[in-house]
């Protein structure tokens, strides 16, 4: 059976349905761009003037990359969930083991953009409505405690007045604990990002089509203004040129001071490209919805192709608009490492006021409704195929009555939530989760870019709807390696132990793989997963690459390990 012969199957309660072509695809992805303002100050803060060529660098191999996902993702017409569907099934002729770790890696990386996102919406919201006030040595408050507090310095009088003059619900808190190198904590930011999280869902609950009708609307409203702001400071003659020299990365994170390209030099500049990776790859989540195009063998690859050029222009364009207006010092400051002031430097790029700074504060929250409504749209549909396809618990294969894999939604709901909690403690808390899920997405990106060379010697009978250029192939299957060195070096500049906590995450799927395989399915996968390769589950036997899978696999972890033990800070 061809590749694109069963395209248009009759819809059934309990499917997915076919509601979208690719400009519905292009609209959820448009939730990918406002990631760069996920960690644009944490990337700053950890290698300096180079961070605008990290960011560059880093949107270019994701650009090139997605040639492959578009080659795969046409060879699965019936199957949601994306690449990591897609390359899952390259991989099982040589392990049930590794194939499921491309759905997990893939799951885990995008699900927590649910909890940061949240978090930093979160944060917004606290400051408009309860915001910490500023004082100065010089305010009156200060002034009158120095008085009455004989011998105390400036400083102290300042972080006292400003203590008892911060709202109550910053500092609130249900109930608080340390767990192992983060803490998590039920304060006020929890329940808010928890509110938000539950909206989301009631809009994910639509299905498909719903979800991109509000998506594009949104996606509008917060796109147009990233231009703005990415155009608006170099029209107007704001960007500082020297802002951009000396190119060398830090000589350590988050203080100002230049170093050079030593080694330790080399960690910072190759942590921020591990960081860079997991918002500036993720536009692939647009080949996630090939079972609900109207016609896969067109729309795929017009999805990721136009969804890629829309991320490169503006994850080159705003980081480089704003280290050139911003500054070293500026990208430091903390409200700009942990997000919560990145509308107000936004606001005075383009020179707004009271009601500007207003407006951008609530587009900035929009934005991160549509980076986490396109997270919740990615990540359920990848739950839901790995349960379709044997990979995952059966339960998650259900959908509601608009196709919705609702199941799927609610996993990803509640374990979020979890993380929220985490996340919401601290700044350490949140880049640690960050840190552990890019762990995920680099094993992912490296299984699936090696799928699409094994794709072509195992399946190159089946038809391609789009193919995709020899050298590109390479050129990801290069790139594959490359994102381990950044795996290896780049992980513990975010935590030390961010890269075998990724490792640990990674390994948890071997026992909910085996529960699904084993026990529920009785060691046999659907009769359907490989209908879309006119396969049976005895063709998986011919294995025509031989060792090269396996041989990739340990040439893959030997640079990992190699990496890490080689670039130290």
């Amino acid at each position: 059976m061809s590749a694109v012969t069963d395209v248009s199957p009759a819809e059934t309660a309990g499917q997915l349905q076919r509601t979208i072509d690719w400009r519905g695809a292009f609209w959820v992805a448009s939730g990918v761009p406002p990631l760069v303002l996920f960690s644009i100050g944490g990337i700053a803060g950890t290698t300096g003037n180079i961070a605008f060529l990290i960011w560059t660098l880093s949107i270019i191999m994701g650009f090139i990359q997605s040639f492959t996902y578009a080659e795969i993702a046409g060879l699965f017409p019936n199957k949601s969930g994306g690449a990591s569907v897609y390359g899952a099934t390259a991989w099982l002729r040589y392990s049930k083991f590794i194939a499921p770790l491309s759905v997990w890696c893939n799951w885990f990386a995008w699900t927590p953009v649910l909890s940061l996102g949240c978090t930093i919406a979160a944060a917004y919201i606290l400051n408009a409505l309860a915001p910490i006030p500023g004082f100065t040595e010089t305010s009156p408050e200060v002034l009158q405690y120095l008085a009455a507090n004989v011998g105390t310095s400036a400083a102290d009088a300042v972080a006292a007045v400003t203590a008892a003059a911060t709202p109550g619900i910053r500092t609130w808190t249900l109930y608080s604990h340390t767990l192992g190198p983060v803490g998590f904590s039920l304060n006020a930011t929890f329940w808010i990002g928890a509110i938000l999280m539950l909206m989301t869902f009631a809009i994910q609950h639509r299905g498909i089509l719903g979800t991109a009708s509000v998506q594009k609307v949104v996606g509008l409203l917060v796109i147009v203004p990233l231009l703005v702001v990415g155009v608006v400071p170099i029209l107007t003659g704001q960007i500082n040129w020297d802002n951009y020299s000396p190119l060398v990365p830090l000589a350590a994170a988050y203080a100002p001071e230049p170093g050079s390209w030593n080694t330790a030099g080399w960690t910072l500049a190759l942590g921020g490209m591990f960081i860079a990776a997991w918002s500036t790859y993720g536009f692939e989540t647009a080949v996630c919805y090939t079972r609900e195009f109207k016609n896969p063998a067109t729309d795929t690859f017009k999805a990721i192709f136009y969804s890629g050029l829309l991320c490169m222009l503006l994850y080159i364009l705003v980081p480089f608009t704003f280290q050139g207006v911003l500054g070293i010092n500026g990208m430091l400051a903390t409200p700009i490492v942990d997000g919560s002031g990145v509308a107000d430097a936004m606001a005075s790029m383009v020179g707004g006021g009271g009601l500007v700074k207003t407006l951008l504060v609530m587009l900035m929250i929009l934005a991160l409704l549509l980076a986490i409504m396109t997270a919740m749209a990615g990540s359920s549909r990848t739950l839901y195929q790995g349960s379709v396809d044997g990979w995952l618990p059966k339960y998650l294969s259900h959908v509601n009555e608009h196709g919705a894999p609702t199941r799927a939604m609610w996993t990803d709901l509640i374990f979020n939530l979890c993380l929220l909690a985490i996340a919401s403690t601290d700044a350490t808390s949140f880049f640690f989760i960050l840190a552990v899920a890019n762990c995920g997405y680099i094993i992912f990106n490296f299984l699936n870019l090696n799928a699409g060379w094994i794709h072509r010697i195992d399946n190159g009978h089946i038809h391609r709807p789009w193919k995709a250029p020899t050298w590109l192939l390479a050129a990801g299957t290069i790139f594959a390696f490359v994102n381990a060195v950044f795996m290896g070096a780049g992980a513990k500049v975010w935590n030390p132990m961010a890269l075998w906590a990724g490792l640990f995450t990674v390994a948890l799927i071997i026992p909910v793989f085996c529960f699904r395989h084993y026990i529920q399915d009785g060691g046999k996968f659907p009769a359907h997963m490989l209908d879309d390769l006119g396969m049976h589950e005895s063709d998986l036997r011919k294995r025509k690459a031989g060792i090269l899978p396996y041989v990739t696999l340990i040439a893959g972890l030997a640079v990992v390990l190699i990496a890490n033990w080689f670039f130290v800070l």
